[in-house]
């Protein structure tokens, strides 16, 4: 080599220098890559993902390879440059040597390509399988004996954390941020997808018309009232009790109830006979569980029980499909009819409103973690039950009591904060 003239090794330098360059950029690209884009491309059949695939198969395998073939590059690059130095500035050329050397192997061989790598994995890795599959066929006796080594040394360190960490697989949460931050859905899809994820936080009490807002049919009254009900009532299914909604005694299609209706003289017997076995959904079910206990029942309502067996609201298939749909009516005033917008632009919303249906209809985030309406939300910040109207603030938002009645807040004025501020800017 000592033979070879300066252009001939400058030119060597440079290649060597190139070589370099695609190993560092090789290593970055294809721990940069996408694992779950990359999978997919594979089994759609493109060839590059499918070569990159198998070769991320054994990392420990692939990134010997690369290490070897850059180290091999960057000694002989040393190697090349110190004869050149040597030739042309003599001994104070050798101490230079490595510094220059390092300066644009630095540069030109590692931040700049990995750089280029990391933002375009893609672009790099799957040309680069190209190469690397023959090179570690080659280079796969020296590759075993390296991984043999590396692998006993790493090995007590990496037992205490797990080994494999989850199998690459993706928690709960970080789906979640996959869907925020790294997946292109449209935003109603997007949504879609991180309400069902959502749907273990949410309880069917969170969403369950409650108990003051049943709608059924009591058996002690007379027939021909109960008979003007069915007419008269706009619900798809009913319960049907003696006396209380605890002694629920079955649940009423109005569908069935047409053939109640045809007959000459109607009775409760009849009306009985029309019913099918009440459901029943214990309080604090989640969401994900109860949609699957629908399905398997093959039911679309359950009447909610607490420990003691006492009914507490009404859930449906409905409810928790608008969980993840949204709301099937864009209309708010049809939506939420406790909600009574102002001109002023506040709100009187009813006592019994519950936070969940007041957030989503206004875009508001009043607490939810505990009380689950209205009026339980101002009575556990008051500690009290007012007896005269009362105005507070929580959080953000200005309440104004306006009507108390049987120990509970009939109506109130709620202000959002947006409009507090406008407020204070025309008063300044």
């Amino acid at each position: 080599m000592e033979t070879l003239p300066l252009p001939v090794l400058y030119s060597l330098v440079a290649l060597l220098i190139v070589l370099s360059a695609y190993f560092s950029s090789s290593e970055t690209a294809m721990m940069a890559l996408n694992r779950y884009r990359l999978r997919h491309l594979a089994r759609q059949g493109h060839s590059g993902a499918q070569r990159t695939s198998r070769l991320l198969e054994r990392p420990d395998r692939l990134l010997g390879t690369i290490l070897l073939g850059n180290n091999a590059v960057n000694f002989l690059a040393a190697t090349v440059a110190t004869l050149i130095a040597l030739r042309q500035f003599g001994e104070i050329g050798v101490l230079l040597a490595p510094f220059v050397l390092t300066f644009v192997f630095l540069v030109l061989a590692e931040v700049a390509p990995k750089t280029i790598a990391a933002y375009a994995p893609e672009r790099i890795a799957y040309p680069s399988s190209v190469v690397l599959r023959p090179l570690l066929r080659v280079l796969y006796p020296l590759v075993w004996v390296l991984n043999a080594l590396s692998n006993a040394l790493a090995r007590p360190f990496l037992r205490p954390i797990g080994g494999k960490d989850g199998d690459g697989k993706l928690t709960m949460d970080e789906l979640r941020t996959v869907l925020h931050e790294g997946a292109q859905l449209p935003v109603t899809r997007q949504g879609m997808m991180l309400s069902i994820l959502d749907l273990e936080k949410v309880t069917v009490e969170d969403i369950m018309v409650p108990r003051a807002e049943i709608h059924g049919i009591d058996l002690e009254d007379d027939i021909d009232e109960i008979i003007e009900q069915i007419c008269a009532t706009t619900h798809t299914r009913m319960p049907v009790y003696k006396g209380n909604i605890n002694n629920v005694v079955g649940m009423l299609h109005m569908r069935n109830a047409v053939r109640l209706l045809r007959e000459e003289e109607p009775t409760k017997a009849a009306l009985l006979q029309e019913t099918w076995e009440p459901y029943f959904v214990p309080e604090g079910t989640p969401l994900h569980v109860q949609l699957l206990k629908f399905q398997n029942a093959e039911r679309r309502i359950g009447l909610v029980v607490d420990e003691y067996g006492d009914v507490q609201g009404i859930v449906t298939l409905e409810d928790i499909l608008e969980e993840i749909v949204g709301e099937f009516t864009s209309d708010m005033a049809a939506r939420i009819p406790e909600i009574h917008p102002q001109e002023d632009g506040s709100q009187i919303i009813d006592g019994t409103a519950l936070l969940r249906d007041i957030n989503r209809g206004l875009g508001w985030e009043l607490p939810l973690t505990g009380p689950r309406t209205l009026n339980g939300l101002i009575l556990e910040h008051l500690e009290s039950i007012p007896d005269a109207p009362v105005g507070m603030q929580i959080g953000p938002y200005r309440i104004e009591v306006l009507q108390i009645k049987d120990n509970m807040v009939r109506t109130a004025r709620v202000t959002a904060p947006a409009l507090e501020q406008e407020w204070s800017q025309d008063d300044g």
